[in-house]
């Protein structure tokens, strides 16, 4: 965000704004923070010229009187702490209160992550028991149907000796 946004929305004058960053300029690293060059403000002032202050040359737009700053995430967010407006420091509180609340979050959802962790363990366990007795009660299935198959074998050879001794005149019972 441009730092005459950032004065308007935490209710302060945009020089104030640059002079408390200078002041602290140490909290503004370069990933937090960064000044326009020229050519980027005459560009951004000529696609937008509502925002600027521009020396006393109308229509032109040329004369840049301020190179603005230029703030990241991480720079609005300190920033909020160095500016002594009512809403700079509401907002400071605010971020406070988020980075806690981030904070809590996060253990709450490793917590969770580690009881879905075990809880996936476990459904491994019982899948890989499922399919171990799946596979035993199939290896007892075949063993019956062998078994079942050998009974038959012996009930089929047991009724052909049966029907050859049908065929068989039998010894009479009795005395001669």
């Amino acid at each position: 965000m441009l730092d005459f946004d950032l004065a308007r929305l935490y209710q302060v004058e945009t020089r104030a704004l640059k002079q408390a960053v200078r002041r602290n300029i140490s909290r503004f690293p370069s990933d937090f923070m960064f000044e326009l060059t020229l050519e980027e403000t005459k560009s951004l002032v000529n696609s937008s010229r509502s925002q600027f202050v521009t020396l006393d040359n109308p229509g032109r737009g040329s004369n840049v009187k301020y190179k603005p700053f230029v703030f990241t995430e991480q720079g609005v967010a300190m920033l909020s702490s160095v500016l002594r407006s009512e809403t700079a420091i509401q907002a400071n509180i605010a971020i406070m209160r988020a980075f806690v609340q981030v904070r809590e979050y996060l253990l709450a959802a490793s917590s969770v992550s580690l009881k879905l962790e075990e809880l996936k363990a476990k459904v491994d366990l019982l899948k890989q028991e499922q399919e171990d007795n799946l596979e035993a009660l199939n290896d007892l299935s075949e063993d019956v149907r062998h078994d079942i198959d050998n009974l038959y074998m012996a009930i089929g050879e047991l009724s052909a000796r049966i029907e050859e001794k049908k065929n068989e005149p039998r010894p009479r019972i009795g005395f001669k």
